[in-house]
């Protein structure tokens, strides 16, 4: 398969977020390609995640590091630079959120510090070093579709993977003054079987989840075609439906609608037929 050019053997990719799911999965694909890979989390499970690879035949650095806590990204693009030449960081990590509006302000935080914060942090540490550079780099942040269509609920997540959006999208557009040498994308993964579905008391993959390691392949494809929006579909939901629901969305604001009129009683009918249409 044809790869990113910041996807080079030997070459350094940090992964926040790296213990399970997505992250990991994208540590032992990029690390199989023959990329170093440094993962970072503050996961029990990191020592264990980094000995799976080394037995896989992975160049693994683990790094405990919370990257809600500028100090230990420092310490973690120090790690990184030290295993040789970076060109490629997934800021990945995230937890989910705090619920409704009125959640205590310290559970919003909490949320807003690893979801937003770390993935700033993680751009911060590593983007002007990447930007001064001379080889191809990529950074990859990891977004959601409640990011885009704000479904009722946990509020304080889909706000900062809103803000994840807005961030990644005018770090695309920074990036533009390398001439495409660094890129940016947002991953948008669709139901995925992590580390957040067992919790949620998942002992087995639903039939409608994509495994984590569905989602890195058609993120390692879609990047290796130049796409910054990387909209995953799963086993239920199609991209076609996808694309319906972010139109409806962006539909409320040129239409007048109520906000979040897709789960408004008045609209239900309406938006059934514009699915099914």
């Amino acid at each position: 398969m044809t790869q990113h050019p910041a996807i080079v053997p030997g070459r350094v990719a940090v992964i926040t977020g790296a213990a399970s799911g997505i992250g990991l999965a994208a540590a032992h694909a990029l690390g199989m390609a023959g990329m170093k890979v440094v993962l970072a989390d503050i996961s029990d499970g990191l020592d264990a995640a980094v000995s799976e690879l080394r037995t896989d035949g992975v160049y693994a650095i683990p790094c405990a590091a919370d990257v809600s806590n500028v100090a230990d990204m420092m310490r973690l693009k120090a790690e990184a630079h030290a295993a040789g030449e970076v060109s490629l960081v997934m800021n990945n990590a995230a937890r989910e959120g705090a619920g409704g509006i009125f959640e205590s302000i310290e559970r919003w935080r909490a949320t807003l510090d690893v979801n937003f914060w770390g993935v700033l942090n993680g751009i911060q540490s590593f983007v002007p070093d990447m930007m001064a550079v001379e080889w191809p780099c990529a950074v990859i942040n990891t977004g959601s579709k409640q990011g885009i269509t704000l479904p009722p609920g946990d509020t304080a997540y889909n706000v900062s993977k809103a803000a994840v959006r807005a961030l990644t999208e005018s770090l695309a557009y920074d990036l533009q003054e390398t001439g495409g040498r660094v890129t940016a994308h947002l991953l948008i993964p669709g139901f995925t079987y992590t580390g957040f579905t067992k919790a949620r008391g998942a002992t087995e993959k639903p039939a409608g989840a994509w495994t984590a390691e569905q989602v890195v392949a058609f993120m390692l494809a879609a990047m290796a075609k130049g796409d910054f929006y990387i909209l995953c579909p799963d086993n239920d939901v199609t991209r076609e439906m996808d694309e319906k629901r972010i139109r409806w969305q962006a539909d409320d604001i040129i239409l007048n609608r109520p906000a979040l009129s897709r789960w408004h009683p008045d609209y239900a009918e309406a938006f059934a037929r514009f699915m099914a249409g």
